[in-house]
Formats: C-alpha cells, structure tokens, sequence
C-alpha cells in the first residue's frame, strides 16, 4: 500500500480532473459552419481541435470512472487489491496510479 492516504490522492485527483473539465467546456462546443465567417482551413483546425477536446473529454471520463471504482473499494476495504486474481498490487504501482484496479502480472497479461 502506498504511505500517503489513498483516499485523500484520489478524492484530490478527482476534484483536479472535475475543475479542469468545467475549465475546458469551450473546446467541445460545435465548430461554425458558415464559410463566409470562418474559411475552410480554419473550419478544418477547428474540427481536429473539437475531435482532440472530445477525446481529451473522454479520457478524463474513463478516469474520473477509474477513480470513482477506486475510491468505493477503499470503502469495502478491497483497495490494493488485484480486482482479477485478488494479490495485492505493489505500492509502487499504486504510488504511479492510485486508481489502478489490476497487479502487473493481470495488467501485462
């Protein structure tokens, strides 16, 4: 297990990824598309600019998501705990990634 509060890093980590999400709203909003106010390579910068945003969305979803399952096995007493094979997951591992549901061995597997 890690020596700093897993429930604290993650509770912390969570409330960093909320606030930068309400932050970013701008960059998912849909790109206009009347030509005579925005010009056709500038539409197209702003739709590769809206996909990155919406995929950068949904990578913070998954781990808001990671999150949100680690912190209810910290309250069923299974965090540190392989979710595969039940071993529990080294402190190093947790220390890089305190959400992380598998040990090496599951994750490489």
């Amino acid at each position: 297990m890690t020596n700093s509060d897993p429930k604290n890093d993650l509770l912390a980590r969570r409330e960093e990824l909320l606030a930068v999400m309400k932050a970013s709203v701008e960059g998912s909003r849909p790109v206009e598309l009347d030509q005579t106010r925005v010009g056709r390579l500038s539409r197209m910068d702003a739709l590769q600019g809206q996909a990155m945003a919406q995929e950068t969305e949904r990578r913070r979803n998954n781990e808001l998501q990671r999150i949100d399952a680690a912190l209810a096995r910290v309250d069923t007493g299974d965090y540190g705990y392989c979710v595969t094979c039940g071993e529990e997951i080294s402190s190093k591992r947790l220390a890089l990634d305190p959400s992380t549901p598998l040990c090496i061995d599951c994750a490489s597997g």
